[in-house]
């Protein structure tokens, strides 16, 4: 059972989310969260109808992986990142299902 989670960064300034986004790349956080134990996936990306948010799309192999990444160091970092940008955060969680979904016939490989 996976973990993914969506974080929708929301600035009050045109561009702070694609700053913070910027600077979690270049400053090398982004990384770090990517090479931790059980991180599946750790990507922003832009909505094209909203241009001042950005999405991180965050995903854990299980919830121990996630509260070990929650009690790192780096949570500061980000928290005080997300604080100087002054960011604002829409946030939903989905879990991985076992069974069979049924829609592969409409996937495209």
């Amino acid at each position: 059972m996976s973990i993914t989670i969506h974080i929708y960064y929301t600035g009050n300034e045109p561009g702070a989310a694609a700053a913070f986004a910027a600077e979690m790349e270049r400053r090398g956080i982004a990384e770090r969260i990517r090479q931790e134990p059980g991180n599946l996936q750790y990507a922003y990306f832009s909505p094209l109808q909203d241009a001042s948010t950005v999405l991180l799309i965050d995903s854990w192999l299980d919830q121990a992986a996630l509260d070990q990444h929650h009690a790192s160091p780096m949570m500061a970092e980000i928290a005080a990142l997300r604080e100087r940008y002054d960011l604002h955060m829409k946030v939903e969680r989905f879990v991985s299902a076992e069974a069979e979904r049924g829609d592969e016939q409409f996937i495209r490989q």
